[in-house]
């Protein structure tokens, strides 16, 4: 008996094989054809029973192959060029592993609360497998990318003593008498193996207990975050731009079954090739107060901010030189000492930020007079103070949201969808 994966069966025409999956639906073609859909974890698959062909008993116990019933099946496979991937399987007999009564999700319409409700059943949908291929294909191609390009990953905890992004998003806890919090990001550590390893990358979980319920907001997601030594702000750029273009080429070529099984319309994606429009706060600014009222000149951007400034361009756009008031404190001071070197890279169709990076602080007491600045201890950095003491270095980098990147990539109008088991405001379970 030859097991074998729904993927593989191109290898495998003529042949008798046994397939181990769910029955994701059946149909009957009168009392002699019965249809099954398989689906496998790897793909779907046609299996025809035609009356004559196989033993009468499993035409009588075709009712019972309800759906999500885990079998195992074993037949001959034909090609069909009208079949889900050009392959069906001529079934010879099969075996129910385990049944499956009044699976929840069926056919029909859900409403979204349902089926976050059920999340650990929703995945098994063929739109939700496929977002999650992409997620885990998109997660590889940044690696590839740095991998490939010098870069050395490394592991930042998830349990930390300060804050990093500003202390009112803390999860906190207790660590054996000591107050610790969630990492809100891997950056300060990143730049700590930096100056050790010449170029890192940190990739991991990050918390922000922000009492958020906008579709771009998580209360947990993934972060990858390259940090560099003897990098600024043009450099960092110029290596955030060169990324994202591999990422985004990488996905579209490589997952091109799964963004049509999302419908997903590709003809965006294939515009982004770098050089990225560049403009300055100032700017866009400059554009904003004409086009928002609730806008205000020094303060972040919103969603609907960074919608109008990305439609103004059809690739992502870097913001960049940005209020020092709006940004944390490890950010290098421009020549106006009312910015900084940061940047954001917004991306087209309303997806917003994806990327925030910039030039670090190097010089000792400028960012010990910073930290002082946002009224952080320092004490919880005398460590992070250790780095400009001790052959300091112009330094930069950025972080990259999984789960925006994956939304956009995917079409994808909540985040919600980006992740196996998303992490919300009211919502820890499943």
């Amino acid at each position: 008996m030859k097991v074998a994966y729904i993927r593989e069966l191109g290898n495998y025409i003529d042949s008798e094989v046994t397939i181990r999956g769910w029955i994701y639906n059946t149909r009957s073609s009168g009392k002699k054809i019965r249809f099954m859909i398989l689906r496998d974890g790897t793909g779907l698959l046609q299996g025809v029973l035609v009356q004559g062909n196989i033993d009468e008993k499993y035409m009588d116990e075709f009712d019972k192959l309800t759906q999500e019933t885990s079998v195992e099946v074993t037949g001959v496979v034909r090609k069909d060029e009208r079949a889900v991937g050009g392959v069906e399987l001529g079934v010879s007999s099969y075996r129910i592993i385990s049944g499956s009564v009044d699976f929840p999700i069926s056919p029909k319409e859900h409403g979204t609360a349902f089926l976050m409700e059920n999340r650990h059943l929703w995945l098994r949908s063929k739109k939700q497998a496929a977002i999650m291929r992409i997620r885990a294909r998109v997660i590889k191609a940044m690696k590839d990318y740095l991998d490939n390009n010098g870069f050395v990953g490394v592991e930042s905890p998830i349990l930390t003593p300060s804050a990093c992004e500003g202390t009112s998003t803390l999860f906190s806890c207790d660590y054996f008498g000591e107050k610790a919090y969630l990492s809100q990001s891997g950056q300060l550590y990143a730049e700590a193996t930096a100056f050790a390893l010449g170029k890192v990358y940190t990739y991991g979980p990050t918390f922000r207990a922000e009492k958020s319920k906008t579709r771009r907001h998580l209360t947990e997601f993934w972060m990858l975050e390259p940090e560099m030594a003897f990098y600024d702000l043009e450099m960092d750029m110029e290596l955030i731009e060169d990324f994202v273009e591999y990422v985004i080429s990488t996905a579209v070529s490589e997952c091109k079954n799964e963004l049509a099984v999302i419908e997903r319309d590709i003809s965006t994606l294939l515009n982004i090739k770098k050089p990225f429009p560049r403009i300055t706060y100032s700017e866009a600014a400059d554009i904003l107060e004409k086009e928002c009222d609730d806008f205000v000149r020094g303060g972040d951007f919103g969603g609907g901010h960074e919608t109008v400034l990305a439609g103004k361009f059809e690739k992502p756009v870097f913001i960049y030189n940005m209020p020092k008031n709006i940004k944390a404190f490890y950010f290098k001071k421009c020549d106006d000492p009312g910015f900084v070197k940061g940047c954001d890279l917004i991306a087209p169709e309303g997806y917003g930020e994806i990327v925030g990076g910039g030039q670090r602080e190097d010089n000792y007491d400028a960012l010990l007079q910073s930290i002082k600045e946002h009224g952080l201890n320092e004490k919880d950095y005398d460590w992070y103070l250790d780095l400009r003491k001790y052959g300091s270095v112009p330094h930069a980098g950025f972080g990259i949201g999984i789960e925006r990147t994956v939304a956009w990539i995917c079409g994808i109008p909540h985040l919600r969808e980006t992740i196996a088991f998303p992490r919300m405001l009211n919502l820890l379970k499943p």
